[in-house]
């Protein structure tokens, strides 16, 4: 029987730690523990000291393994540490972490025909004994992975979002990097949310609440009549390595104009398909959003566009190595 796979935690073989005291990082080890015991006053548990990232590997038609850009991953990894006051990882540092613990759990990476992936979260947080708002003198740097599907599910089938009542993040704060307090901002909207049918929730701008920024934990895209590829520009939205990808496939491959631009919520009828996009999420399309009890249908909305299908198609043949790296984003392990 075919296994299934879903979003959920699964054990693996190992995991990776490394820790920093003293002004520096230990060499890092791999360990079978997935547990961690931790100061009662860690800054990662009073003052929110912590990163983490989300990346996936992907097992090819010829059985070998490999991940995608991840060096995109350590520069956006060092810069939300940098931003939150924690010891950047070098970059080089980073990926031959990823590439130690993908190697050491490899028989967990799903076949290539299942289309499954080996989800990998690498982390830091604030540790030791500390008392008062200030940076911790000592850190954890870890990795763990665990084989997993698609978060929304099958890409073909475009979902319903609602506009969410509250933030995501404040203007000018961290809502550009990648910290466990945006996403603990978005879980009671994205609740209400799916208590009320909706699929997730949609977060405009922090200060006119006019514009679109972020979808959930995913970034926002849109195709537009004319052909335009266009997502939001704004300070308080992730940068995200699947979108950026994105752009460049739909300038470069599809030879498609690209637009950041504001994307104000009560002027839609330009956008011929939406999506939101992520590692997580790779593309999930958008049938509709709900703003203020007006519901706003996408003229792709029975099915996944065929623009976004043409660019999910080419991303996820990259990534999977079904169709060749133009631009060295893979890197076999």
């Amino acid at each position: 029987m075919e296994k299934k796979y879903g979003f959920a935690y699964t054990k693996t073989h190992v995991n990776f730690v490394s820790y920093y005291k003293d002004g520096a990082w230990d060499e890092g080890q791999l360990v079978t523990d997935d547990t961690l015991t931790l100061s009662k006053m860690s800054t990662s548990l009073h003052y929110g000291q912590e990163a983490f990232e989300g990346m996936k590997a992907y097992r090819r038609p010829d059985g070998d393994v490999q991940l995608f850009r991840p060096y995109e991953n350590a520069k956006r990894f060092k810069m939300t540490c940098e931003r939150i006051m924690m010891p950047a990882i070098d970059e080089e540092v980073f990926v031959r972490a990823v590439i130690n613990t993908v190697r050491a759990n490899i028989d967990f990476v799903p076949p290539h025909d299942s289309r499954a992936t080996l989800y990998i979260r690498p982390y830091m947080i604030g540790i030791g004994h500390n008392l008062g708002l200030k940076p911790s003198n000592e850190y954890l740097f870890g990795i763990v992975c665990v084989p997993v599907g698609t978060y929304f599910g099958p890409a073909s089938k475009p979902v319903d979002v609602i506009v969410s009542d509250v933030d995501r993040a404040a203007p000018n704060g961290t809502g550009h990097v990648k910290v466990g307090g945006n996403y603990a901002a978005s879980l009671m909207v994205q609740s209400r949310a799916k208590q009320m049918g909706y699929a997730d929730a949609l977060f405009l701008d922090p200060i006119s609440h006019t514009k679109i920024e972020e979808v959930g934990a995913a970034n926002f895209f849109a195709i537009t009549k004319d052909g335009t590829y266009l997502t939001p520009t704004s300070p308080s939205i992730l940068k995200s390595i699947t979108n950026m990808s994105l752009m460049t496939i739909a300038e470069h491959v599809l030879h498609m104009p690209i637009s950041r631009d504001d994307i104000l919520i009560d002027h839609l009828d330009h956008l011929e398909e939406a999506g939101a996009c992520g590692t997580a999420a790779i593309i999930t399309p958008i049938a509709s959003i709900t703003h203020h009890g007006k519901k706003h249908v996408f003229p792709a909305h029975e099915t996944i566009g065929k623009t976004t299908k043409k660019l999910y198609e080419l991303l996820t043949g990259i990534q999977f190595g079904d169709v060749p790296d133009f631009d060295h984003w893979t890197l076999k392990i």
